[in-house]
């Protein structure tokens, strides 16, 4: 899905210093535990996380260009596969290899909008693990708008059947997990999995007993379920609060293209697949999701949703996702304007909040075993959210962000002990602290519309 529906315009009030800090230091105190002390993720899964689509050098953007924007944003992977890939190119093996070796960046490696040559996937993708720089394998690209014809059999697209896709996808598993350079690999699903015509169970990642499924019980189809969550949907068309968050919500309240609606009870004919209860803890990917400029939607507003649906995406149980799109499309009708970087390859917002994001964070290091914090947000509003990280080097960064239109909230993080020292940063503002404070029990922090980094050192025992 990459059309999004008519966002009207609506009063948006914002200050890039509007989350400016306002910080209070209390008198040192005893230790004393406010809640059940909260187990940190490591910095760099986070950071393995952030993701994005594009299309190179084919459709007129130079490698090296492409090089420059993912390393300017730090973009840990890209989404690609075998559509137009070729020996002659100008789409080689070797794009991907040297994109890989110049930025770090892995690949999840698909079969694209109705790709049927799984010995090709296999084949390339052993190229790429061989490398180092591949990620995942990924099922077809939303059936529904491009079916396939595999083994003589077409299905999805138009078609009154989906056997085609699901026997495909079935066979691109077990190539998959045969080989024994690429078992270890994880499968991704097809997306828009939803949109079945009958069941054929594409909505599990493996049949359980007794599901009715036209597939039989048992066939086994993914690792992780696949999504193309977009933030602006029909049932969902305008700015709000929450936008980023709701989007990724695991149930049905969520108003978008989400899990519920592709896993729990398809969208398209309503077939059971997973309970809530399942959905809450199922492995998941976006390989999809984006904002495009117009309306409503500013630049200002496209750059602040991009950096908070990482975050959102991640807290909510997203072990990746990819936002569409790197740079504006220049070669189709309308110019959709998703990029994080414009046609002229200048930076848009977007890319600034996250380049600065991604530079505060910054850690490539590994994490034994995530630490335990003790804090509490006491009162804490349903627009206000907090994801604990810890760098590799120990140190804690607690981000807390705010998902609000218009308005501001004023929250008060408690510690459970005096920390000997608090830094705050701001990725609307730059990569430098914004405040450095000693022995630090609370923090008030006025928050709008994006996250504030709270980087914590040892506590003063």
């Amino acid at each position: 899905m990459k059309s999004q529906a008519m966002i009207l315009p609506s009063k948006m009030l914002r200050s890039l210093v509007a989350g400016c800090l306002a910080l209070a230091v209390v008198p040192v105190s005893p230790h004393h535990s406010l809640a059940a002390p909260k187990t940190a993720v490591a910095t760099n899964d986070f950071l393995n996380s952030i993701g994005v689509v594009s299309t190179f050098p084919d459709r007129g953007q130079p490698l090296a260009r492409t090089i420059e924007m993912v390393r300017y944003c730090g973009f840990r992977w890209v989404r690609a596969g075998i559509e137009g890939l070729s020996d002659e190119g100008p789409t080689t093996i070797q794009t991907f290899l040297d994109l890989h070796r110049e930025t770090g960046a892995r690949l999840n490696w698909g079969l694209v909008s109705g790709g049927t040559d799984v010995k090709k996937l296999v084949e390339t993708g052993r190229v790429l693990a061989e490398a180092g720089a591949l990620l995942a394998f990924e099922g077809n690209n939303e059936p529904n708008n491009w079916g396939v014809t595999y083994q003589g059999e077409s299905g999805g697209g138009r078609e009154a059947s989906w056997m085609a896709v699901a026997k495909l996808q079935r066979d691109l598993y077990q190539a998959v997990k045969s080989d024994p350079v690429l078992a270890k690999y994880p499968v991704w699903s097809i997306s828009e999995s939803g949109a079945q015509r009958d069941n054929v169970g594409l909505q599990f990642l493996t049949i359980p007993p007794d599901a009715q499924t036209r597939m039989p019980d048992g066939t086994k189809y993914a690792d992780y379920a696949n999504l193309h969550n977009y933030i602006y949907h029909s049932h969902s068309p305008y700015p709000a609060d929450n936008k980023t968050w709701h989007a990724a919500d695991p149930t049905a309240a969520s108003r978008v293209d989400g899990l519920f609606g592709n896993f729990g009870v398809t969208w398209g004919r309503g077939f059971q697949g997973y309970t809530q209860g399942q959905l809450n803890t199922l492995p998941r990917v976006t390989t999809e999701t984006g904002v495009t400029i117009g309306g409503a939607v500013t630049e200002q507003m496209h750059g602040l949703n991009l950096m908070s649906m990482y975050l959102a995406q991640f807290k909510r149980g997203y072990a990746y996702t990819s936002v569409y799109l790197l740079r504006d499309r220049t070669d189709e009708d309308g110019n959709q304007s998703f990029g994080f970087f414009k046609p002229d390859y200048s930076p848009r917002k977007a890319a600034i909040y996250l380049h600065n994001l991604t530079t505060i964070l910054a850690d490539k290091g590994t994490l034994a075993k995530p630490g335990q914090l003790d804090f509490t947000i006491a009162d804490q509003p349903e627009t206000v959210h907090e994801l604990l990280l810890q760098h590799s080097d120990g140190t804690f960064q607690l981000i807390v962000w705010d998902e609000r239109l218009s308005g501001q909230d004023h929250v008060t993080v408690q510690f459970g002990d005096t920390r000997a020292s608090v830094t705050t940063y701001d990725p609307t503002i730059g990569v430098e602290p914004v405040q450095t404070l000693s022995n630090v029990r609370s923090l008030e922090i006025t928050l709008s519309d994006h996250p504030i980094v709270i980087a914590l050192s040892p506590s003063m025992q």
